[in-house]
């Protein structure tokens, strides 16, 4: 009496795994594209994970500038206040007492004279009186014309930025050139220079070309600490010495001869 085969628990094992995970040769053969549907999913999954990411982080980000705004809250409007009385200060614009005396050739600018000598300056055809003066962030910014006179001409220069309490920065830093001719003096000509600094990176001439102006009028502005040069014919009698404290616009800094004389 021949016995029926009963299969064993390790033959329904073997016939679950064949059924379940077929040849590979088979999944080649007949299934195209497959787990691209998967990495999309996973693609999906991770760009989501990322925006909760950064929307949590910039609240934790958004709460700690509020914590920092609530501690400083009373402290910014202060800081503002004294940054606008510092402005007003600074961009003050005084009426200057222009002198009235005939010949008389005023300082440009508010500061002090740090140099007076000569220099040659083809736009003057040739030889003449150099000027110089530091202002100090604390001096008045406004620059004036030193005599009656039209403008020729506002040229630009591009240059460095270094600390204008040295002279020699007219001759590299960033500057304005303003020529002028004198209107008592026809044909006479002279200029001022307009150097920026450190901190006054920003000239802001008033005057364009043939702009005609009086004694005192304003012609610029610069913006923080600078220096400012006036450039005079040889014939002018310099009447400042180095060291002296100048106001742009009232102290006469130069004569001219032939007017005294007249």
């Amino acid at each position: 009496m021949n016995e029926q085969f009963r299969p064993g628990p390790s033959s329904w094992r073997l016939e679950i795994i064949l059924l379940l995970w077929p040849a590979r040769g088979s999944v080649e053969n007949n299934m195209k594209h497959s787990g691209k549907a998967t990495v999309a999913g996973l693609k999906l999954m991770f760009w989501s994970l990322m925006l909760v990411a950064g929307v949590l982080s910039l609240g934790i980000i958004a709460e700690y500038v509020a914590r920092f705004i609530q501690t400083v809250q009373y402290l910014l409007p202060a800081l503002w206040v004294i940054f606008a009385i510092f402005c007003l200060y600074f961009f003050r614009d005084p009426k200057p007492m222009v002198p009235s005396d005939p010949g008389a050739v005023v300082c440009p600018a508010h500061g002090r004279i740090d140099f007076i000598g000569e220099t040659e300056e083809p736009w003057l055809g040739g030889r003449c009186h150099r000027i110089s003066m530091f202002l100090s962030p604390l001096d008045i910014h406004v620059q004036y014309a030193p005599v009656a006179s039209r403008v020729v001409q506002v040229i630009h220069t591009p240059g460095k930025f270094s600390a204008a309490m040295s002279t020699a920065t007219a001759q590299h830093n960033e500057n304005v050139l303003i020529t002028l001719e004198d209107l008592e003096r026809p044909g006479q000509r002279l200029a001022v220079r307009l150097v920026a600094g450190v901190l006054a990176r920003r000239i802001v001439p008033f005057v364009q070309p043939q702009e005609e102006l009086a004694r005192g009028d304003r012609m610029s502005l610069i913006q923080f600490g600078s220096r400012c040069e006036l450039y005079l014919p040889l014939s002018a009698q310099i009447t400042v010495k180095v060291g002296d404290k100048v106001k742009g616009g009232e102290t006469i800094v130069a004569r001219d001869r032939a007017a005294q004389g007249a």
